[in-house]
């Protein structure tokens, strides 16, 4: 009698899962990860290998420790960034024919942790303030390249002495400090007296971040979140938003598509306008990877985070000082509907050591900049290589029962679909029964193409000398397995430098046996 195959359609998305267990996912949750390293979520769909990283220049920041401040300059002409290290900040232009870093001013006391910095644009002039919670703002005039602290001298400056946030919102920038919120006069960045619409507004709870959202400033507190509305000092208005919960650390705080993400007590969270004029919805972000973010807690409380504005995509980075870069660990959330956490399907990153990020527009192009310990200033979503390291991407399924748990199944072929960038040479396998060391599992496989470059002729997307050339097409990769067992599991791995690929749908062939 002829055996009956029959086929199981493995779709990837949906993301990593941590929150339950393998088997529970395997049965609910078929095609997302119950390993997602180096893997995105994908806006296309599948899970896409992340791109690397490589330096933005070979110039080295002098001093020693972490890069303590770190900014594009949003310059359309030039590619203009600030760092500093040491308590000195610097400039350089990616664009000279021979960059360097150029110092361009010292801290009163250098020993700072790390300094937070807003953008603005008073009288068609483009500056940059950054405060440091430990000396005065240091403002950069982009018109002649030059950086300056205020002296404290003029009337009321000495309240943002120390300040640790900085925001801009109605013309007016807003700086934070332990408890009081410290405005300036209208259309100016110096100017703190009263008499010409300055001001400060008293909390009772530790001020962690700013950001402005929709025609609202956000006050993240530590254990509440407020909102400012008005315009002026003469109609400023502070009102609760929560006094349930508040934000851990203001290098957290990013607008990804529609929300504002944070990290509180209980995970990522996101700020969400409601249908309700005025209202605003807190939702958990992180649930469905939240073991993973309670040990980034656990390990640190240093973090960092960016947006990668073309991906709809969130990063945070945690950052342990003694952890190798090929240790060092963070999360990305891809954003899928337009507002909510449950939105969000999250991976795991690994070597990626940031202490200090930034993002932002150049022109057309978004920069993605990071920094560590080593004075290099690295950017992101660039090349396919861990700057010169191998990136080891690993997607793994949850145990999957397939139809019945108690029922062996016996598995004849594999069949997987992906769209390459490049060529592909990634190991893949199957196990059994929970990895059971009592079963005798099955070898892995390789799967090789060399046509991955490959694609149809007539788009924009791929350019080769003159001639325009399309996206690659997906491939089908198939592979006879052998072996049986009540659950299976997928693993498929790439450590190398190699180009992307798109993981889309893997279609398991099987034949049911009897129940024993």
């Amino acid at each position: 009698m002829t055996t009956a195959w029959s086929t199981f359609p493995v779709q990837f998305t949906g993301g990593l899962v941590t929150n339950i267990s393998p088997l529970q996912q395997g049965i609910n949750a078929v095609g997302s990860a119950f390993i997602l390293q180096n893997f995105e979520p994908s806006l296309d769909g599948g899970y896409r290998k992340v791109a690397g990283y490589s330096k933005l220049d070979d110039a080295q920041l002098s001093g020693s420790g972490v890069v303590q401040a770190l900014a594009i300059v949003e310059n359309e002409d030039e590619e203009r960034f600030i760092a500093a290290r040491s308590g000195v900040y610097y400039l350089i232009n990616t664009t000279d024919a021979n960059p360097a870093w150029a110092s361009k001013a010292t801290a009163s006391s250098t020993g700072f942790t790390r300094a937070r910095h807003v953008s603005y644009n008073f009288n068609n002039a483009l500056k940059i303030v950054f405060v440091d919670g430990t000396n005065y703002p240091v403002y950069y005039t982009d018109s002649n390249q030059t950086m300056a602290y205020i002296t404290g001298s003029g009337t009321g400056q000495s309240a943002v002495n120390g300040a640790s946030t900085v925001e801009l919102f109605k013309s007016t920038l807003f700086f934070g400090k332990g408890t009081e919120l410290v405005f300036t006069a209208p259309y100016s960045d110096t100017d703190f007296d009263p008499a010409n619409g300055a001001g400060s507004i008293g909390l009772n709870s530790e001020i962690t971040g700013l950001k402005v959202y929709r025609d609202a400033l956000i006050v993240f507190c530590r254990d509440k979140i407020m909102r400012l509305t008005g315009s002026s000092s003469a109609d400023f208005t502070l009102s609760a938003i929560t006094e349930d919960l508040g934000c851990l650390s203001a290098d957290t705080i990013q607008e990804v598509g529609s929300d504002v993400m944070f990290l509180g007590p209980d995970g990522l969270r996101t700020l969400s306008s409601t249908e309700r004029i005025g209202d605003f919805g807190i939702d958990v972000a992180s649930k469905n990877i939240r073991p993973t973010v309670t040990e980034l807690q656990t390990f640190s409380q240093s973090f960092s985070s960016t947006v990668i504005r073309g991906k709809a995509q969130y990063r945070l980075f945690s950052y342990v000082s003694g952890e190798t870069v090929d240790v060092a660990k963070g999360v990305l959330g891809t954003k899928f509907i337009d507002q909510g956490g449950t939105g969000f399907q999250w991976g795991e990153l690994k070597g990626y050591k940031c202490y200090i990020t930034d993002s932002q527009y150049i022109g057309d192009n978004e920069f993605i900049i990071f920094a560590n310990t080593d004075g290099y200033i690295y950017r992101m979503e660039n090349g396919t290589s861990r700057d010169s390291s191998n990136i080891n991407a690993i997607y793994e399924s949850p145990f999957m029962p397939i139809t019945d748990p108690q029922k062996r199944k016996t598995f004849y072929k594999l069949d997987l679909y992906i769209k390459p960038f490049g060529a592909v040479n990634v190991v893949a396998g199957v196990r059994y029964n929970q990895n059971d060391r009592d079963k005798i599992q099955p070898a892995t496989f390789t799967l090789s193409s060399n046509a991955g470059g490959g694609g149809f002729y007539g788009n924009s997307t791929a350019i080769f000398n003159t001639t325009t050339y399309g996206e690659p097409r997906t491939q089908s990769f198939n592979n006879n397995i052998v072996g049986s067992g009540n659950t299976v599991a997928l693993r498929i791995e790439d450590n190398s430098s190699d180009a992307a690929f798109l993981l889309d749908t893997a279609i398991l062939e099987y034949a049911e046996n009897n129940r024993k």
